[in-house]
């Protein structure tokens, strides 16, 4: 089968799975896609987990305007495919909170060069593909410590009033500092580099009492 016919056979299956009174909740939440069928991402994994990897059909998926596509495209991709010169075409696709998460978790926790990932994407103005990027790194082994607080610093500037930088940034911060013990001492510097604005003043909130359960 060509990728057109992989997908509509996808589709199938999705369509099974269409919830919408779960799709017209989604959107009045601001979670907008050009089609949307409401099918949880629990199921949608399931659903990618019967699937073989296949970076170019993922990325055929990835430019579909079907949220349950979009979201198969960040299990069905490889990691190990996605590099510098990949960067942008995913941080494209990337129009909400949902999308960014689950392509956070899926995909981009897994690639060789989150730490370029970081510093390319952090300083995006775009806080979606920001929150993605801090989000990505916070499960990531190869995540340094170095990058992140200059990535931290980035994303704090380009997006001085969002919510979702400073709950990727509280990420980022606790899961490096359960991993280096040197964070803890560094805090503090680096919240003082940061400017003035709701979205340290949302971090320095968090993770006053969030370090306290980190030995």
């Amino acid at each position: 089968m060509d990728n057109t016919q992989r997908m509509i056979a996808l589709l199938g299956r999705v369509r099974r799975e269409m919830n919408g009174a779960v799709s017209e909740s989604m959107a009045t939440h601001g979670q907008k896609y050009g089609l949307n069928y409401g099918v949880s991402v629990a199921t949608l994994r399931e659903i990618a987990a019967a699937e073989s990897p296949d970076y170019a059909f993922a990325k055929y998926l990835y430019q579909q305007q079907v949220r349950e596509l979009k979201l198969l495209a960040c299990h069905l991709a490889e990691p190990s495919m996605v590099d510098t010169h990949e960067f942008p075409f995913w941080s494209r696709g990337i129009a909400n909170a949902e999308l960014a998460e689950e392509l956070a978790f899926a995909l981009l926790s897994k690639i060789y060069d989150i730490n370029s990932l970081m510093g390319i994407w952090c300083t995006e103005s775009n806080e979606m593909v920001a929150y993605a990027a801090l989000m990505a790194a916070s499960r990531n082994e190869r995540t340094t410590t170095e990058v992140s607080f200059i990535a931290i610093e980035k994303a704090v500037r380009a997006n001085p009033t969002s919510e979702y930088i400073a709950m990727g940034v509280v990420s980022l911060v606790c899961y490096i500092a359960q991993r280096d013990k040197s964070v803890k001492v560094g805090l503090p510097v680096l919240l003082e580099r940061l400017p003035e604005c709701g979205t340290k003043e949302r971090i320095a909130e968090e993770l006053e009492w969030r370090l306290d359960y980190i030995e």
